[in-house]
């Protein structure tokens, strides 16, 4: 069974940085797609930064250039470094991946909040 639980969120100021880290049992390895999503109050979930294979991450456009999105193999780990925010980052981020099978799994989520 995949679990994934992510921490680092938190409030902070607009231009501040924070990272997020989402711990993937029992292992970070067999996904074909691996990624950050988060949802806005009121507002549809969306796509905020993912990793698949070997290939170049893919980043809304709305982060590219302030967030960057990593794996630690040796922790199992999938981070997102969010630098330069802003108030409209504000959301809860889920982690997410996506197995060969079309098999999803979502973090509990974890909750950002800019405002000065």
């Amino acid at each position: 069974q995949v679990q994934l639980t992510e921490s680092g969120g938190g409030s902070v100021q607009p231009g501040g940085s924070l990272r997020l880290s989402c711990a993937v049992s029992p292992s970070i390895f067999g996904f074909n797609r691996m990624g950050w999503f988060r949802q806005a109050p009121g507002k549809q979930r969306e796509l905020v930064a993912v990793m698949a294979g070997s290939s170049d991450a893919d980043y809304a456009d709305s982060v590219k250039g302030r967030f960057t999105i990593s794996r630690d193999n040796a922790k199992n780990t999938l981070n997102l470094q969010m630098n330069s925010l802003k108030p409209e980052d504000t959301a809860v981020y889920y982690c997410n991946v996506l197995g060969f099978l079309r098999d999803e799994y979502w973090g509990q989520g974890t909750q950002v909040t800019v405002s000065a």
